[in-house]
């Protein structure tokens, strides 16, 4: 039996011990003082971001410093606008590979964070009805306000355990089943459809393609076009491949700022096309996997803006400009009346990436 075989085991919710207050953890009456807090955390740094990581370790000291008996505060905000105005440099010009470093953060919001962040309330559907529960896709009832859908996502995890369970981000076939058997209880109900697309690929072990991986794949993306719900996808991480196409036929698909989109990832093209993973940097740039580009060629319906620096370096911020992206997204899609969904969410995709005189449209 192949190692992928085993059949994933139903997430659980375990309970985390009460924490002790250091009121009580200490005796009562004692005098001693509260150690002060330590400098504020440093997001992971990236290899383009030395210079901001030295900048923001300086800024993390001189913060921690500060007291009642130390106004350092005008020092304190200079740096910070140093900081800001290097962030805005260093991002302006990214490269489409330090994009694809910055969709990979292990700082960056996953969907579980949207979940339990963005969303007002959210019921998990597990199982496909035919094998198992793949803890890689996460499917249930979301709300926002008084907007219900249902809401199928990659699911990455947090902590190293949880990327395990999850096999990064990468499904099996019977998470994309789990995934289907949920958008069509979506249909059923009349709820609009939400997905998030966080991904390197569909998991490419030989269980999963014994269990019809790619017919899995093709079956979801058959079955979307014929959804006669709204459908909005967003890729807010990486895109990667089949993986994504998988939970990504949508009415309207956007790109969080610094995800990506392709059809490989850069590592696997390089390694394609030239035997050679060191050249990945120059895969990305020929794939054009950008939101930028993706959105200029007509890709990708739109492009959610993220904090400078990145989603990772401010989670709140990213959290409000994706609950505020959702509502207007499924707000501007209920004028679209029920029979013209279905035609325009075919002719969206059937002429994808039509360029005048390069990739010229095929009439039928």
């Amino acid at each position: 039996m192949a190692k992928d075989d085993k059949k994933p085991a139903a997430d659980t919710v375990q309970t985390a011990p009460a924490a002790v207050s250091d009121a009580a953890a200490k005796p009562e009456g004692s005098s001693v003082a509260a150690a002060p807090a330590a400098p504020a955390a440093i997001p992971a740094g990236l290899p383009f971001e030395r210079d901001i990581q030295e900048m923001e370790r300086k800024l993390a000291d001189l913060e921690y410093q500060a007291g009642d008996d130390l106004d350092i505060s005008t020092e304190v905000e200079a740096l910070r606008g140093k900081l800001r105005q290097r962030l805005a440099d260093t991002y302006e010009g990214i490269s489409a590979w330090d994009q694809v470093t910055v969709a990979r953060h292990p700082d960056r919001p996953v969907t579980g964070d949207y979940i339990r962040e963005a969303l007002d309330d959210f019921v998990e559907l597990h199982g496909d009805k035919a094998y198992g529960d793949d803890p890689a896709i996460v499917t249930g009832l979301g709300r926002i306000g008084e907007r219900r859908f249902m809401l199928v996502g990659h699911r990455k995890g947090r902590t190293t355990k949880e990327r395990l369970k999850c096999n990064f981000g990468c499904a099996h076939p019977e998470g994309y089943r789990k995934a289907l058997r949920k958008m069509q209880l979506a249909e059923r109900m009349g709820l609009p459809i939400v997905t998030m697309i966080n991904t390197p690929g569909a998991y490419p072990g030989i269980g999963a393609e014994e269990r019809g991986q790619a017919a899995a794949i093709a079956e979801n993306i058959l079955r979307m076009f014929e959804f006669k719900v709204p459908i909005v996808a967003y890729v807010i991480g990486e895109g990667g491949s089949g993986g994504a196409l998988g939970i990504g036929i949508a009415d309207s698909v956007q790109m969080l700022q610094y995800s990506y989109y392709s059809v490989i990832s850069p590592e696997g093209c390089a390694a394609i096309l030239w035997k050679d993973g060191s050249r990945s940097p120059e895969a990305a740039e020929a794939l054009g996997l950008t939101a930028g580009i993706l959105s200029k060629i007509g890709i990708i319906d739109g492009v959610v803006q993220e904090p400078l620096g990145g989603a990772h370096r401010d989670r709140p911020q990213m959290i409000k400009s994706m609950r505020d992206s959702i509502v207007e997204q499924l707000t501007a899609l209920e004028s679209v009346p029920k029979e013209e969904l279905v035609p325009q969410r075919r002719a969206k995709f059937r002429f994808l990436g039509a360029i005048p005189d390069r990739f010229p449209v095929v009439v039928e």
